[in-house]
């Protein structure tokens, strides 16, 4: 895996090409041309810019979004000067991908160059198990932001076989094998789920990025 993972940059600090963190929560995008970001993230630009609300890329990946309930509305941003675009202060983390893949969960994508190639896919390995586990793939050569909740770790599976639970694996590397993991008799004692505990299994070379969280908690209704 040649991807260059920046992670959480000092304030101001430039990185290679037109992706840089502001700061840990905000993206700083030098737009010459078109970008895709999450839509209703901007918080700021500079310069003369157009949003525009982005399709689902066809009739294919429309039906696969309708489906899975995976990926993430898209606006496609048009013109020159700064862009600042930011999501519910969720720490911000950036990937330069060179010819190569990733695959993310969709909710944790920000923004990424209009060039990558992007489908909707089922996690191969985790299909009936993870009762229809789809995510987001990313290929290409170019610039990702995603998003966690709560500082993340990068793992290196390539040093041992590596387990995540499921909601809280926000990407990896594409090359990856991914199964699954079912545990039981610990259901109670690992993860936040339905009583049956999930847990995704990476073995090969690559990464996994892992953040802090399941998710933020949806607070319950008082009637």
């Amino acid at each position: 895996m040649r991807s260059q993972f920046f992670g959480n940059i000092d304030q101001g600090q430039q990185l290679p090409g037109h992706f840089a963190l502001q700061n840990s929560k905000m993206l700083r995008v030098h737009l010459n041309g078109d970008v895709l970001a999450r839509q209703g993230s901007m918080v700021a630009f500079q310069g003369q810019m157009e949003f525009d609300y982005e399709g689902s890329g066809g009739i294919g990946k429309f039906m696969k979004k309708a489906l899975t309930g995976e990926g993430v509305p898209l606006m496609r941003v048009k013109g020159q000067g700064l862009l600042f675009v930011a999501n519910d202060a969720d720490d911000i983390h950036l990937f330069y991908l060179e010819n190569e893949g990733i695959t993310v969960n969709g909710k944790n994508i920000l923004a990424f160059d209009s060039h990558l190639q992007w489908d909707i896919q089922r996690v191969q390995g985790a299909g009936i198990a993870a009762g229809g586990l789809f995510n987001t793939t990313l290929t290409g050569t170019g610039w990702v932001a995603l998003t966690t909740h709560g500082t993340p770790v990068m793992l290196d599976c390539g040093r041992a076989p590596t387990f995540a639970d499921g909601q809280s694996a926000v990407a990896w590397s594409q090359s990856l094998q991914v199964g699954v993991n079912r545990t039981f008799k610990a259901s109670a004692l690992i993860g936040r789920g339905s009583g049956e505990a999930m847990q995704l299994a990476y073995q090969g070379q690559g990464f996994v990025l892992i953040q802090a969280s399941e998710g933020p908690t949806v607070p319950q209704h008082s009637h």
